[in-house]
């Protein structure tokens, strides 16, 4: 069964489809801390020590229903990640590469409902990765279960850039463009989310 995606406001709404097959994470990486204090959700996105709840799946799938024109995207650098957000309320919604060819997207929970709808849909949290730039005390590794997930999971990547299902996605056109305009910060932009924490 599908499991609903939405923005706070409910202007942007979708959902994961097969979520089964996805893989949920915790993120402490610095970038994914600047990205929740960019969009000014850092109480409501990040946990206690700086992670963000992610779901990693394949954009084909993600489908929006209705609100898809609100779909923004910005970038922290020139190369890095697209992060994926909703204009109307500054809800994160995922992450993606900056091409379609890596098919990958990770939903970041704020989107995804509750957390006990989360561990419902997506099971419990399985990977804790860049765990050193946690902003307090040290989560703990997950290597074995992190291993399994990433067993399974690269495997359906590479199964879908060989069939070519890579190219359904709603975060690109068919030609591998962004759906939306990418912002890129500038160096003192960049700064202040960066010394936001």
């Amino acid at each position: 069964m599908a499991h609903p995606l939405q923005c706070r406001c409910g202007t942007l709404a979708g959902e994961v489809s097969e979520p089964e097959k996805g893989g949920r994470g915790v993120c402490y990486c610095k970038d994914c801390q600047a990205f929740a204090h960019f969009l000014g959700n850092a109480d409501t996105v990040l946990d206690e020590m700086g992670g963000t709840d992610v779901v990693a799946t394949l954009p084909k799938y993600v489908r929006f229903i209705r609100g898809a024109d609100r779909l923004a995207c910005m970038s922290l650098t020139e190369r890095g990640l697209l992060r994926w957000y909703a204009s109307c309320c500054r809800t994160p919604i995922g992450n993606t590469a900056s091409h379609y060819r890596f098919p990958y997207v990770g939903l970041v929970h704020s989107c995804l409902g509750s957390p006990e709808a989360i561990e419902q849909s997506f099971g419990p949290v399985r990977m804790r990765v860049h765990t050193k730039s946690a902003r307090r005390g040290r989560p703990g590794t997950m290597a074995l279960s992190q291993a399994a997930v990433l067993a399974r999971f690269i495997p359906t990547v590479v199964l879908s850039r060989m069939d070519g299902s890579y190219k359904m996605t709603p975060f690109f056109t068919a030609d591998g463009t962004p759906v939306a305009q990418r912002k890129v910060l500038t160096t003192s932009e960049l700064e202040a989310v960066r010394n936001a924490f």
